[in-house]
């Protein structure tokens, strides 16, 4: 893998994102996920996992200059790929810890949000939510229902309308951030925390965990392709291409 590194210890696995400064997820990227969680469900002896950034930057979301880019066929299947990895996250079986390693905007916080349990690092400027909108990049209904999952339909409605990031203060109030601490003891909370949820026998977590997500997994899982086409239309329309263009020139700096 170039971009996830795995470090398995004892009974669980330590998944950290490793792409760059801030953990920009491209194409590549989102295929090692799939394939890291992939395994991680078949191996037995791995009975929960903690999922981790770099000091400061959890993922800053998605590699938006690497995507404008792409061509057609190449932004439609990195969306295919995209929302199938939440969909495997959100159908992982086992324990799953976000440790949060600060900012978690856009796709950073959907691969935070598939977690059963979210600790973020203190930090004034750190900020986590999905402001898609706020950049011009439209969501899908199975993104609405994964952050309605956990903040309720009123407060994920007016977030992803406004695009609005939270600070980690704001982002505990709201129940996007379980637990808050000091960047130096966030591995130690996860750890913590995971082999409280692994005191319990793994069929109960696991079947416990399956029924309580059966309708978000209903509402997910599903044929995603002619949403897929209707996003990739507009992302290369010359309306998109401009928005998206602006952006691309503010994080390059131009």
């Amino acid at each position: 893998m170039d971009f996830i590194d795995v470090t398995r210890i004892d009974d669980y696995a330590l998944v950290s994102l490793n792409r760059g400064k801030v953990n920009a997820i491209n194409h590549q990227m989102v295929i090692e996920i799939r394939q890291t969680f992939s395994q991680l469900q078949n191996e037995p002896d791995i009975r929960g996992v903690i999922i981790t950034g770099k000091p400061h930057y959890f993922s800053a979301g998605l590699d938006v200059i690497e995507l404008y880019a792409y061509d057609f066929d190449q932004i439609k299947h990195f969306w295919l790929d995209f929302l199938g990895m939440m969909i495997d996250l959100v159908k992982f079986t086992k324990p799953m810890i976000a440790a949060i390693s600060g900012h978690s905007p856009a796709g950073g916080a959907i691969i935070a949000l598939t977690c059963d349990y979210r600790i973020m690092a203190e930090g004034e400027k750190y900020l986590i939510g999905l402001n898609e909108v706020a950049v011009g990049i439209n969501i899908t209904e199975s993104i609405f229902a994964l952050y309605s999952f956990w903040l309720g339909n009123r407060v994920a409605y007016q977030s992803l309308y406004s695009g609005r990031l939270y600070n980690v203060q704001d982002a505990r109030a709201i129940g996007l951030v379980d637990q808050i601490v000091e960047l130096e003891d966030l591995q130690e909370a996860a750890v913590n925390k995971l082999k409280l949820s692994l005191l319990a026998n793994d069929f109960i977590l696991q079947d416990t965990k399956s029924v309580m997500r059966s309708e978000l997994i209903s509402r997910i899982d599903v044929d995603l392709s002619e949403e897929v086409e209707r996003r990739c239309a507009y992302w290369m329309s010359p309306q998109s291409r401009e928005e998206i263009g602006r952006l691309v020139n503010r994080i390059a700096g131009k």
